[in-house]
């Protein structure tokens, strides 16, 4: 059995967290987690994709040479706080080893991830620690059988991940390059933020066109008329159509962590653009309708019960936002 390359840490085993923990483990890297705490269904995915189960974010940084931060948005701040908290308690990781790299690979705004940075630059001068700025644009990696079917192996589907700051994973000896490789890593600037304010900016089409699309098909519904638009759309503008039809039908699930994007998109375009940001905290509404106000809001990948259909996302929306009239009434 060939040896291992590197421990990887990753924070924390959600849809892209496992895939990319699956992806890792593909490509000869080992990969832990902290679980305390951590829910039933969480752990179950994570022994899925062999992730071994430590009980400390001590442990973690302790066994780890590289830690990815992969969590809600709303979640970004704290879980950096964490790891930065571990690195300099009473059992910290030995000023020997080498340097741990911690990715924070999460839809924050240049604003919020330069805060991120900080945690670590105030404890740098005890700290053995690289920060990298990152970001995930796709969905999360997945295994596709070659088309070749007598070829060996699998091919995978991959999101792409933009990275920037002084520090490069590719650099790191040993495992780096074949660590950048294996995520699709692309290092685009020396400048912490620019991988943040990427996404945010790439967001801002995909997540906020499917926020406009929630809007546009409940209300159609309303009025009766949720067919006629989705014919005009096909005849007219088919392939707007489909990603609204995917976007909107894939939404349910993510719609809770989609409020603090919306939001750090919106201070993004605000801090960094100049723009108001009443859009994109109007987006932000919209998604935390749908996360608090309806069925759909309870929707987990993989148990999919309500929302698989535009109509039926309408639906369900039209519904919690009349129950919530009737409340507020």
């Amino acid at each position: 059995m060939a040896a291992l390359l590197a421990k990887i840490g990753i924070i924390s085993i959600g849809d892209m967290g496992v895939g990319i923990a699956k992806l890792l483990v593909a490509n000869g890297f080992s990969v832990a987690t902290n679980a305390k705490g951590r829910s039933d269904d969480t752990i179950e995915r994570a022994k899925s994709a062999q992730v071994e189960l430590l009980d400390s974010d001590e442990a973690l940084t302790q066994q780890c040479s590289v830690i990815l931060s992969v969590v809600p948005p709303r979640d970004a701040l704290a879980t950096a706080q964490r790891i930065a908290d571990a690195l300099s308690g009473p059992l910290r990781r030995s000023e020997d080893t080498t340097p741990l790299y911690f990715a924070d690979l999460n839809a924050v705004s240049p604003s919020t991830v330069k805060r991120i940075a900080s945690l670590f630059d105030r404890r740098s001068r005890s700290l053995s620690v690289r920060f990298v700025d990152g970001s995930i644009i796709g969905g999360p990696p997945a295994p596709k059988p070659k088309p070749d079917s007598s070829s060996d192996g699998v091919e995978w589907a991959l999101p792409r991940i933009p990275t920037s700051g002084p520090h490069k994973l590719s650099e790191i000896p040993d495992f780096g390059p074949k660590l950048a490789a294996t995520l699709n890593t692309r290092h685009i600037s020396p400048d912490i933020g620019a991988a943040s304010g990427l996404k945010m900016c790439f967001a801002s089409f995909s997540k906020g066109f499917t926020a406009l699309a929630i809007q546009s098909f409940t209300t159609a519904h309303r009025l009766g008329v949720l067919s006629d638009l989705q014919g005009e759309l096909q005849a007219l503008m088919p392939q707007r159509y489909e990603l609204a039809e995917k976007g909107v039908v894939g939404m349910p699930p993510k719609a809770y962590r989609w409020v603090a994007e919306m939001e750090e998109i919106a201070h993004t375009l605000s801090e960094e653009g100049g723009f108001e940001p009443d859009s994109f905290i109007g987006a932000a509404k919209v998604y935390r309708t749908v996360a608090d106000d309806t069925v759909l809001g309870q929707e987990k990948i993989g148990k999919r019960k309500r929302g698989t259909t535009v109509e039926d996302v309408a639906a369900a929306v039209a519904e919690g936002l009349q129950t919530k009239r009737k409340k507020n009434d």
